[in-house]
């Protein structure tokens, strides 16, 4: 891909790019009409609620820039134009926003689970996996708003590169699929938006270092590898290829949203049926029907699924669009690793038993 008009060092205008979506997203995160969703309950019996409106807010947005390139206003291809200067700009910012996230936790004497300091004296381990729960700026859950930034960011940088190669008449079979696939994904993910007050990094993790990267760099720039790719490469897919690639796709999205579906709905209620039946539960607490009574991690399943099908419209030719899916393996092995510990050492005896009788991990064998 020909990188000569893209710049490393950020400029005025890729930091007003930053901070004109960050300042969008915040009003229409605060105006726009929510749904109201209580989170988990904290240890100390604290709730937070969460406006999702994310959807809304992505769509008028988009809205927004369409009327806007319309009129002139401004250029659709202006974020693939100015790919690396806007992912340094974003990177500065991310740097610069966990220290002041690990300063505010430090100085902080507020005792609730959400605000109160979880400070080791470690300073790079506590900038890294952060000093507090869920710190807030204006109202703002950051926690939140930062991997609704950095979802939104995936699509308008797809989206972009879209728009680039209509305007270069390079549009082909290859980027249309994985257009598609992504949009489908990320559509779905603010429809279920909810869905994600229930996940570990929101319920459990600090705000350091690690989820601010993470959020506003990891997610947008580089599922977005893909894209770029195919921007400076053509690649010309089968009909079979087409079709087994969208079998993957799909496949992937059953398993990941359904499980997901089927763990979210359990929570809020652990009476409610499961692919047509009561649902079984171990010990009180663990789901082990539906996709739970295949594998204890099967979302996994789905997350690898998904990422390889965004990477397949590449074709095979290079293994730069497969960073994605290879990094993704590497994580969800090593979190799946993590969980295990962590919930033999919370569940106790009846992890055993959940064990004994799921015993499928991620894959029938993995064991």
């Amino acid at each position: 891909m020909d990188l000569d008009y893209l710049l490393a060092i950020p400029s005025w205008n890729s930091v007003g790019i930053l901070v004109t979506f960050f300042t969008y997203l915040a009003i229409a995160g605060s105006l726009i009409p929510a749904k109201l969703v209580p989170g988990v309950t904290l240890q100390d019996g604290s709730r937070l609620h969460y406006r999702c409106n994310g959807l809304l807010s992505m769509l008028l947005l988009a809205l927004l820039l369409g009327v806007g390139a319309k009129m002139g206003l401004l250029s659709l291809t202006v974020i693939s134009e100015r790919g690396l200067e806007l992912l340094s700009a974003t990177f500065i910012f991310s740097f610069l926003v966990a220290l002041a996230l690990y300063a505010a936790g430090c100085k902080s004497r507020n005792r609730s689970s959400s605000l109160k300091p979880y400070v080791t004296g470690n300073l790079i381990h506590d900038w890294w996996f952060g000093a507090q729960l869920n710190p807030s700026f204006l109202g703002i859950d950051l926690k939140f708003f930062f991997v609704r930034s950095g979802m939104m960011g995936w699509l308008f940088i797809n989206l972009s590169v879209l728009a680039k190669t209509i305007q270069s008449a390079t549009l082909s079979h290859s980027m249309i699929l994985y257009q598609i696939f992504c949009l489908i994904y990320i559509l779905d993910y603010f429809f279920y938006e909810e869905y994600m007050t229930s996940t570990w990094d929101i319920i459990a993790e600090r705000l350091g270092f690690m989820l601010v990267f993470g959020d506003l760099v990891w997610i947008p720039f580089t599922f977005s590898i893909q894209g770029w790719w195919l921007l400076g490469n053509k690649v010309e897919l089968t009909t079979a290829a087409v079709i087994a690639n969208c079998f993957v796709f799909l496949i992937g999205y059953l398993v990941f949203r359904g499980a997901n579906k089927q763990k979210h709905d359990f929570k809020k209620n652990p009476k409610a049926l499961i692919w047509g039946k009561p649902p079984k539960v171990v010990g009180g607490k663990l789901l082990a029907s539906g996709y739970w009574g295949i594998a204890r991690h099967c979302n996994y399943l789905g997350d690898l699924l998904l990422a390889l099908s965004f990477s397949l419209p590449c074709g095979i030719s290079s293994p730069v669009p497969y960073f994605y899916p290879i990094y993704l393996l590497i994580l969800l092995i090593w979190r799946e690793r993590r969980d295990e510990a962590r919930c033999a050492e919370k569940y106790k005896e009846v992890w055993v038993e959940y064990r004994k009788l799921v015993p499928w991990r991620i894959l029938p064998y993995f064991y």
